[in-house]
């Protein structure tokens, strides 16, 4: 398959190529993210206000223009990852990243959803674009955690599987431009702050509980059948669920004795 970056620039790297290039990705950005993958690249082409011919010289193909799509895109946020490490608060600037990839992300769920496939189309530039935004967003994790703004057992592989989960919810909210509540308890989740366990062991036994706990097993159980014991009202609770069960544990006793 003929190279995008050779079909798009030419060799001369001629500067109104580039800018037909720049108004046809964006073009298409914003078509696939309206009405998905299927948009003509007639359609694209009357949005980037170029003709046909120009858009299928710097992407023959569909499948050409949906990766530079993503692999454009990937750079964009790999660009803003790298900038929240020159911020002032680089805690805060790796907040606002995650929310911007939440807020921004359900837009290309069509181009999403296709590169994600196995049906053998060409993934090089998006390969060498994945890398390049996993290396800055894991800097960028690692430089806030030694700033104390994030928890420290947070790994990348955690990021993207909140990523995904946070876009589903944020996608199926259409609430637009606006982090969706949900998605910021679990941005949140992230801080320090929340980072304590729902459970927490001691190492000392409570024996109140403990006790409380075998009483209650056992007079909501028989000790001889296992079967549910029902209370109602008021009154001494029945140990045995029968006056045969009853029996059986006096004779148990008598041979112990």
């Amino acid at each position: 398959m003929t190279s995008i970056a050779t079909a798009v620039v030419g060799p001369a790297g001629r500067a109104d190529a580039r800018r037909n290039r720049a108004l046809v990705l964006t073009a298409a950005e914003h078509a696939f993210a309206e009405r998905g993958t299927g948009v003509s690249l007639a359609e694209i082409a009357r949005r980037a206000g170029v003709g046909a011919g120009t858009v299928y010289r710097h992407f023959p193909t569909k499948t050409d223009l949906l990766e530079a799509v993503m692999q454009q895109r990937l750079e964009r946020m790999t660009a803003r990852a790298l900038a929240g490490l020159r911020a002032p608060d680089v805690g805060e600037a790796f907040f606002s990243f995650c929310t911007e990839v939440i807020v921004r992300s359900p837009r290309s769920k069509a181009v999403c959803d296709l590169i994600t496939t196995d049906d053998g189309w060409p993934r090089a530039l998006m390969r060498g674009a994945g890398d390049r935004f996993r290396r800055a967003l894991d800097e960028l994790l690692v430089q806030a955690q030694r700033q104390g703004a994030v928890r420290p057992d947070l790994t990348v592989a955690d990021l993207s599987g909140i990523f995904i989960g946070c876009v589903a919810i944020q996608g199926v909210s259409g609430s637009g431009d606006e982090l969706v509540h949900p998605a910021r308890i679990i941005l949140d989740a992230l801080r320090p702050a929340a980072a304590a366990p729902v459970t927490k062991y001691t190492g000392v036994a409570d024996h109140r509980n403990e006790t409380r706990n075998e009483i209650a097993e056992e007079f909501t159980r028989c000790p001889i059948c296992g079967n549910a014991l029902w209370h109602a009202g008021p009154g001494r609770r029945a140990r045995y669920c029968s006056a045969a069960c009853r029996q059986k544990a006096h004779r148990r006793r008598h041979r112990a004795a």
